[in-house]
């Protein structure tokens, strides 16, 4: 089969993408220009950095706490009784 011009290999219309892709680049920089003047850079930093040093101290204390539930020797033998298990079945 011959290649035709503007065509791509899976028979898309390459002119016509590009004319779609230019119109929507107009339109497009109006959303991106409208939400980043929304957003005050230097703030979202400020949050960010004081969430972060609230959640060090309450993440810390979520790991302790789900870490501290499970014991890893009874976990250990459950899991070797439930193979004997499956080994007998």
């Amino acid at each position: 089969m011959a290649k035709q011009p503007n065509k791509s290999s899976a028979g898309t219309n390459i002119q016509q993408v590009r004319q779609q892709n230019a119109q929507s680049q107009g339109a497009g920089g109006e959303f991106g220009t409208e939400f980043g003047s929304e957003t005050n850079a230097q703030e979202v930093r400020a949050q960010n950095q004081k969430s972060q040093g609230a959640s060090q101290g309450a993440g810390g204390q979520f790991g302790t706490e789900f870490g501290s539930e499970t014991n890893a020797q009874e976990v250990r033998a459950q899991n070797q009784q439930s193979q004997s298990n499956k080994g007998q079945g």
